[in-house]
């Protein structure tokens, strides 16, 4: 029915192609300014934070372990978009008002650090403990160990999942709409709300955010074809 009106009507024909057109660069800019940027910003913090959570997960400190459990398993057991409530509309009930962007990029990067932990604990524990062993035996300290040779293996065992993750994320920013971040799923919206064209518009959007985690999955590819070449 949708197809038929429109293909039946050359007046509306025309009035969506200009629609479509219209908005193409707006969406465009939303994405290139504020999607792509966050995206970026926040996978470099959470992974940042995550070798740091990884690391305290294999700790012999106690308390270490503790922090590192809690805080993953709070984030792993609330919803994204309910932390992103919290951080922005919640804190200024403590006298803690930040920025839209500031509140995105602290509640994606604790979502990413605690989700990315566990692969990388996983890719730290799956290297053989003899490697370990080997580093020790010729006067490596623990750091210098985890540095130099369990890192780099983790980190090749781990690209693939980690890719996942940052082309999950790419999606799941459009959730910074919610806390008023005008990427590219707000301009969508500000868009559609004035021509309410919502299936045009939001599908536009769509195919963006396909065409994003297409290449980036061809990315992925690659990384992991050229990675497969150190594996046994």
């Amino acid at each position: 029915m949708y197809l038929n009106s429109i293909f039946a009507d050359p007046e509306r024909t025309a009035r969506l192609i200009d629609i479509a057109k219209s908005s193409l660069r707006p969406l465009l800019e939303g994405a290139v300014f504020y999607t792509i940027p966050l995206t970026l910003i926040t996978f470099v913090v959470g992974l940042v934070l995550a070798i740091l959570t990884a690391l305290a997960r294999i700790s012999e400190v106690k308390i270490f372990q503790i922090i590192a459990r809690v805080y993953v398993s709070a984030i792993r057991g609330t919803p994204l978009l309910v932390q992103l409530f919290i951080i922005f509309y919640g804190l200024p009930n403590l006298g803690i008002t930040l920025d839209p962007y500031i509140s995105a990029v602290i509640g994606f990067s604790l979502s990413v650090g605690a989700y990315s932990s566990e692969i990388i604990r996983a890719a730290i524990l799956s290297t053989p403990k003899g490697q370990w062993e080997a580093g020790y035996s010729i006067g490596m300290t623990y750091w210098q160990v985890l540095k130099r040779i369990i890192l780099p293996q983790a980190a090749r065992v781990s690209i693939p999942p980690l890719s996942n993750s940052f082309i999950s994320l790419v999606k799941d920013t459009s959730l910074a709409s919610l806390v008023l971040v005008t990427e590219m799923f707000r301009r969508g919206q500000e868009i559609a709300s004035t021509n309410y064209e919502f299936l045009l518009v939001y599908s536009e959007v769509a195919l963006i955010y396909w065409v994003i985690c297409f290449f980036l999955s061809i990315l992925q590819g690659y990384l992991e074809k050229r990675l497969g070449r150190y594996g046994a």
